[in-house]
């Protein structure tokens, strides 16, 4: 026998006040981006307001902005280096992470406060941009695309993520393995690894977001147009007046400037709206479980 729990006046008024600020809320999330999508679908002769243009019937949309920036070789360019500093980025991260990460989870590890001392050493107190200008120019990286991903490698704050991970893993799965004669490095990859897909994919995808939308270091470090990525590119977009080899009209064919831009805004967010899905289902727990403990 199911019993139903009464709501009280009170309650309810409650939850009409939630609904409604949600869906406020989802509101002033989802108009601004069907403006823009509405705007970059918008063809070039194209009469009327804003909101007429939000409006437009797809049948009347145009896709010449999209293929104006597809088949321009600034944008292909763009986003080949975004795509190399994403997956190097990540593999580069978790591959210097990852080790760190265990080694601070491991409590009987000699010298682990000094070695744990010296993590947040950085992580509390930032040296700033000179020293880290002239370290990267030290080694050589200027105009290389290992300039984007290389100084922010390692961060901390997912590292210490990632060790809360490892240290919640059962402690007898690894003692085993020692006792039968296991490395601290067969451990860390026969044992820990196969069992901490979710923080990997959760930290992978933090790195990965970052990686793609920095561009504070690429248009510090990188002066060959060649090598500049996504986020470059759309900033010289979004920033044009509008008479530029990324937007003069001769370049991109018939789409108007404004469709231009709108659609380099959407372009250059697929990759992630599209790798979030899959990730997401493992996020959540690895995120928890992950958590820092105080």
């Amino acid at each position: 026998m199911t019993s139903t729990i009464k709501l009280t006046r009170s309650d309810r008024v409650f939850h009409i006040f939630i609904d409604a600020a949600l869906a406020l809320i989802l509101a002033l999330l989802i108009i601004p981006i069907w403006s823009t999508l509405t705007l970059s679908f918008q063809p070039n002769d194209f009469i009327g307001s804003a909101l007429d243009g939000m409006i437009l019937p797809p049948w009347k949309w145009s896709t010449a902005a999209y293929k104006a920036l597809l088949g321009h070789r600034s944008f292909l360019s763009a986003a080949g280096n975004s795509f190399r500093i994403f997956f190097e980025g990540v593999i580069t991260a978790l591959f210097f992470t990852v080790p760190l990460a265990y080694a601070l989870s491991i409590k009987t590890l000699p010298g682990r406060k000094l070695l744990y001392g010296i993590v947040l050493v950085p992580y509390l107190f930032n040296p700033g941009l000179v020293p880290n200008y002239l370290l990267v120019t030290k080694l050589s990286l200027t105009n290389t695309l290992a300039a984007v991903f290389l100084p922010g490698a390692v961060s901390v704050y997912n590292t210490l993520i990632m060790k809360s991970f490892f240290e919640e893993l059962p402690e007898e799965l690894k003692e085993s393995a020692r006792i039968d004669g296991a490395s601290e490095l067969t451990v860390l990859l026969k044992i820990i690894l196969p069992l901490s897909k979710p923080i990997l994919l959760t930290i992978g995808l933090y790195y990965g977001v970052h990686f793609w939308n920095d561009f504070f270091n690429a248009m510090l470090y990188i002066n060959d147009a060649k090598l500049q990525p996504l986020p470059i590119l759309l900033r010289n977009i979004l920033l044009s007046s509008g008479m530029n080899e990324y937007v003069e009209a001769n370049a991109f064919g018939e789409a108007p400037i404004y469709a231009i831009k709108a659609a380099s805004v959407f372009l250059a967010a697929i990759p992630m709206l599209v790798a979030y899905p899959f990730i997401q289902r493992y996020f959540v727990k690895g995120t928890m479980l992950g958590s820092i403990k105080g």
